[in-house]
């Protein structure tokens, strides 16, 4: 073991209340945290930004320490011997949610929290390990301690830029980093007039700039008064909000950049999950001679390491095999084999300067000018036909992983997803042996597996509200026979230019029916090439790189539709293959909110069919009626099984599954109430 770490084990207790899961038995809670100790001279923490001038012991060491999360089985040898990692997202617990149709809860201790018990019942080892460093404490989130980078001369400084929206005239304080569970890097000076505040309408709007005279850095003190006074307000000043007397103004996109001082060193975060993970796997003990709580009678009981992030955490697996973290301290490989969830074409902005770990990346409307998505975009091997560089995400083939990566509808028109299996002229790339890509047509970027109303709230069509979280274990299932046993999961499945099923905005709005009442976006989100410059590597927060000129952008497609509005290409879940409505992977702004006719956010629609034929006749619907498509309940059911049982037989559903759906099928059978969930 090449890197020091330490766990200190806070609580071990029964799981689910001592319930046994199949042929795995009973598991167990282990709670703590994880103290680690790196030099920052050696090669495995070479390209830490800021990592030199982090604070160091007596030995020349940098510390830092995460909160942990284990559920294992009370014995291990009963288990798989697979260890499966959560990412989580945002420093939230997620893989129950998804893998096992749980409740979200961040301090899983009961039966309910197992869900229907997948990962348990598979006998996985369940790990969480903190990662993000600027995450604050709450919502029993998981936590990464990072250290503050300090020159011996003077304190480090550097430019921040931060932009949110707000969408009621009444918010008249923000946090600087723009988010509420978010550290704020404090200001140099809190005088108003050495930052800049500006406000713009579109994202390629003008920037109007805000007289430093209308805000200050401060934020609301709020509380009762005495002698019957009510609440009672005071502004104090503040490094780490901003404030606008009166309230900002709702539907403007504003844009703060201020001279920010102590960064923190959040690249330590590949390093925390690395080092966590490669000690589990590969130890026996601990720095002190406590032992591995997954090894017994001296032998480690993890074969093989399995990890999963979704969105923001999916971009993090992406950069994290990109920047060579896949490797220890010592050379080994640590994950075999990773899913990496509707993170598009991006990668995560962390090992950088000033950088902030819960930035969405951009889309049409909402962060659009992020730098997450950059060259290299694909596994391959490419050119990037503007700046002539070449590059791929997989680069270190004795430690780089096996990789299925799948995406939904919405990366497609919000996050250039088709970047992750095209050039960036658009033309379709072959994909590596040991990666596969899986778009799940038609369906939204958050696919929550509890059952929910297709509500429509600010947005103009009611959300999609399709499931998918039967593909997740499937996927599961697939990478461990890959990496286990050599067996290939299915082969790609994405809409491809060879096909004609991967189009631009012209040919696909040609081909989408013209439905009543529905509004459509213009086209995918634009991702034209920012130069980000040496400033941008080196470490410091993503400013607004200049753009090379839109024209000159990356070429961004979408799946082609059929008739119904249904993608072609892709694997379609059950709700998909036998719809009840079309469903897309983006929704459009309302007149209630801002930017109206935008796209919004990572939100899909669902489009209901016309319930009858007389309706479909009445209002010009080209669609077929329900009552044309499925005369019963019966029929819908039976056309659901068949879906089931094909996608089965293709490996992108398990067996358990189909019983589960077909349970639930006759409940999304409501003609009379179509846009219940």
């Amino acid at each position: 073991m090449t890197n020091l770490i330490h766990l200190d084990i806070k609580e071990r207790n029964p799981f689910a209340g001592g319930q046994a899961f199949a042929r795995t038995g009973p598991y167990e809670r282990l709670r703590g945290r994880a103290h680690f100790r790196v030099d920052p001279h050696a090669p495995a923490q070479h390209n830490i930004v800021d990592l030199e001038h982090a604070p160091r012991d007596e030995q020349g060491l940098v510390h830092f320490t995460a909160d942990i999360l284990i559920l294992k089985p009370v014995t291990m040898e009963r288990g798989n011997g697979r260890l499966f990692y959560d990412y989580g997202n945002r420093a939230n617990i997620r893989a129950l949610q998804f893998f096992c149709d749980a409740p979200f809860s961040n301090d899983p201790r009961t039966m309910e929290h197992a869900g229907n018990g997948f990962l348990f019942r598979r006998g996985y080892t369940v790990v969480w390990c903190a990662w993000q460093g600027d995450v604050l404490p709450g919502g029993q989130r998981l936590l990464l301690d990072v250290p503050v980078a300090k020159s011996t001369q003077t304190p480090l400084h550097g430019a921040v830029r931060t932009e949110f929206i707000v969408e009621r005239d009444d918010i008249e304080c923000m946090p600087l980093s723009g988010f509420a569970s978010t550290h704020s890097y404090p200001p140099v000076s809190r005088d108003p007039s050495r930052a800049t505040l500006t406000r713009r309408l579109d994202p390629d709007g003008e920037r109007e700039k805000v007289d430093p005279s209308r805000w200050r850095f401060a934020r609301i003190e709020q509380g009762p008064g005495l002698d019957g006074q009510g609440m009672e307000r005071g502004l104090v000043p503040s490094d780490s909000n901003i404030h606008m007397p009166g309230g900002f103004a709702a539907g403007y996109i504003y844009e703060l950049i201020y001279e920010a001082r102590d960064p923190l060193v959040l690249g330590l975060g590949y390093t925390a999950v690395r080092d966590f993970i490669s000690f589990l796997r590969y130890e026996l003990s601990d720095t002190h001679g406590q032992p591995n709580p997954l090894a017994e009678d001296g032998v480690n009981g993890i074969e093989k390491a399995y990890c999963w992030g979704r969105s923001q955490t999916g971009r993090l697996i992406r950069e994290t095999i990109y920047q060579g973290f896949n490797a220890d301290a010592g050379g080994r490989k640590v994950f075999d084999g990773v899913l990496n969830h509707v993170a598009g074409g991006g990668r995560m902005i962390l090992n950088h300067r000033f950088a902030c770990g819960t930035d969405a990346a951009g889309q049409q409307f909402e962060a659009y000018d992020k730098g997450a998505d950059r060259f290299p975009f694909t596994y391959a091997l490419t050119r990037d036909h503007l700046t002539r560089a070449e590059d791929s995400l997989l680069k270190h083939p004795h430690t780089d992983p096996l990789v299925i990566h799948t995406q939904t509808c919405t990366e497609y028109w919000q996050r250039h997803g088709s970047l992750a299996h095209t050039d960036t002229r658009g033309a379709d790339v072959e994909i590596p042996d040991n990666v596969r890509v899986y778009h799940w047509s038609s369906t939204q970027h958050f696919a929550d597996p509890a059952p929910s109303p297709a509500a429509t709230g600010p947005l103009v069509h009611p959300q999609n509200r399709a499931q998918t979280s039967m593909l997740f274990r499937a996927m599961l299932v697939a990478l461990d026979k890959w990496a286990s046993d050599g067996m290939p999961p299915p082969p790609t499945r994405i809409p491809s230019r060879a096909e004609g099923t991967l189009v631009d905005a012209n040919t696909w709005r040609a081909q989408f029916p013209s439905i009543p009442g529905a509004c459509y976006p213009q086209g995918p989100a634009r991702l034209p090439l920012f130069d980000h410059g040496p400033r941008m590597e080196q470490g410091f927060r993503d400013l607004v790189p200049p753009r090379i000129t839109e024209q000159k952008g990356y070429t961004v497609l979408v799946p082609l539709t059929d008739a119904d509005g249904i993608d072609i290409a892709g694997v379609k879940a059950p709700m998909i293959a036998v719809p009840l409505g079309t469903y897309t992977g983006w929704n459009i702004r309302g007149r209630s909110i801002s930017g109206v006719g935008a796209m919004y956010w990572f939100t899909g629609s669902y489009l209901p069919f016309p319930k009858t034929r007389a309706e479909r006749q009445r209002t010009g619907d080209p669609r077929l009626s329900i009552e044309e498509r499925y005369p019963d309940v019966d029929t819908f059911v039976a056309q659901v099984k068949t879906a089931c049982q094909n996608l089965v037989s293709e490996g992108f559903m398990l067996e358990e599954d189909v019983a589960r759906t077909l349970a639930h099928a006759g409940r999304w059978f409501r003609p009379w109430s179509a846009t219940a969930g």
